[in-house]
């Protein structure tokens, strides 16, 4: 198999099973609390949000999770995803590494998003839920929701944030042709939403307000859920079925990976892929792994932020939660990758960076978009502009390779193709695209207003 670039699992090898990092990092779980009382939160605190299954799973110690037969029937549709040895681009970059990517993009969202959409509307049907709430922001995870929703009969609910709504009129048209409703949010429909406008009538929105949106549809209707595509223990767990199809592949290959990489927003595609190979990390198979998350410059949660208790949300509704973050009201730039403009990052991973277990790396878009046209232009993908942060990232340890004469193994995850991002791409052709760095002076704005804990 030596001069394959593709390594293909079949059916019989999609994982049976989800893997929780809590099991090996027992030290990664810090008890969310109560927006209100600031006390430990219970089952009972999030039922009015959640399905118990999912509650359960959130809290879980064990190290497998079963996944429900159903699940695994519809991951059938697009898993296992191909993994590729990126040969054209390494020999574009004349570079000793071997750079291996596994690629989400096949998946019918396009993207990684749709292993936890799937599950999360499973258990809300078997709870005997009828609507989903949620959040999204470049519209990756409301599409694989609304994708989710249909398969298991419920309505959808989306508060796609304004910047993307706009920029990205197709996922909003793809959305809605799953049956989702669509609102660009902040909207005129929740107490949150009103609240925002009035302050701020040209807001381009943010991660935290459409969750604030989303709580409050939810926890006012008997009939509805709230259904979060990051950051939760739970959701990074469903996402853990792309590293063990990696292992796998990379096992097919022959090899193993000196560093894994991956964008991160709120977290869960990196989780997804890194999680199962920390394992081996923190069991003390492979102790020189590197995991590398790497994050927009315009929105720095690990690289600048503070780890801290703070509320997942704007409006202060949603569960406190101890992770690394800029500040609940925090409204970051109207960069392209939508996806990872979030003020946190899920508090597993954030507990994770902070005992130095994972590394991180912040880039402005010009150089970002660099990468991603030199990758659509030898591997003949085009990525998602927050997948590019990852190929950044590989790029730059290929150079150094090449450098220094080392051949290390990199792997990261294409998370999602970009067909939906063309005016980004369209943006870095016309030379108006901005490399913006968030000032100093609006983080420690924020830092000010964090709850007191």
């Amino acid at each position: 198999m030596g001069d394959e670039v593709k390594y293909q699992l079949t059916e019989d090898q999609i994982p049976e099973q989800w893997y929780n990092i809590l099991a090996d990092a027992p030290s990664a779980a810090t008890p969310g609390l109560h927006p209100g009382t600031h006390q430990p939160l219970g089952p009972e605190d999030l039922a009015p949000l959640f399905p118990m299954d999912l509650i359960m799973q959130e809290v879980s110690t064990d190290r497998y999770v079963e996944i429900p037969e159903q699940v695994r029937t519809l991951y059938r549709q697009y898993r296992p995803t191909p993994l590729f040895r990126a040969r054209l681009l390494e020999r574009a970059l004349d570079t000793p590494a071997h750079i291996y990517y596994k690629y989400e993009g096949v998946s019918p969202a396009g993207s990684h998003k749709l292993n936890t959409a799937l599950a999360q509307a499973y258990y809300n049907k078997k709870a005997g839920v009828r609507r989903l709430a949620t959040e999204t922001g470049a519209g990756q995870w409301g599409s694989a929701l609304a994708m989710a929703c249909a398969f298991f009969d419920l309505e959808c609910t989306v508060y796609m944030v304004r910047a993307s709504y706009d920029q990205k009129p197709y996922r909003r048209v793809l959305m809605e042709t799953y049956g989702a409703t669509v609102l660009s949010s902040p909207t005129d429909v929740t107490h949150a939403g009103r609240s925002i406008r009035a302050e701020n009538p040209n807001t381009t929105g943010s991660l935290g307000i459409a969750i604030s949106e989303a709580v409050e549809d939810a926890a006012t209707h008997d009939d509805t859920n709230y259904s979060l595509g990051s950051v939760l223990n739970h959701v990074l767990m469903h996402q853990t079925v792309i590293g063990q199809e990696a292992k796998q592949q990379m096992a097919m290959a022959g090899e193993y990976p000196d560093v894994v990489i991956g964008c991160v927003g709120g977290g869960s595609n990196f989780s997804g892929l890194a999680f199962p190979f920390l394992q081996d990390k923190l069991t003390g198979g492979r102790e020189s792994l590197r995991a590398l998350a790497v994050e927009p410059a315009a929105c720095p949660t690990l690289t600048r932020g503070r780890y801290a208790f703070d509320f997942g949300d704007t409006a202060g509704m949603a569960p406190i939660v101890k992770m690394y973050t800029l500040g609940h009201t925090f409204v970051p730039a109207a960069i392209h990758a939508g996806g990872l403009r979030y003020h946190g990052d899920a508090p597993t991973l954030s507990a994770l960076y902070d005992q130095k277990i994972i590394d991180a790396v912040a880039y402005t878009q010009v150089p970002v978009f660099e990468a991603a046209q030199l990758f659509a232009r030898t591997e003949m993908i085009l990525p998602a502009p927050e997948s590019a942060h990852a190929i950044k990232a590989a790029i730059d340890l290929a150079k150094q390779a090449r450098e220094s004469g080392a051949a290390p193994v990199i792997l990261f995850n294409l998370s999602g193709h970009g067909h939906f991002d063309l005016s980004a791409y369209d943006a870095f052709h016309s030379g108006t695209l901005e490399s913006f760095e968030l000032p100093q002076e609006e983080i420690d704005r924020a830092m000010t207003l964090l709850p007191a804990i």
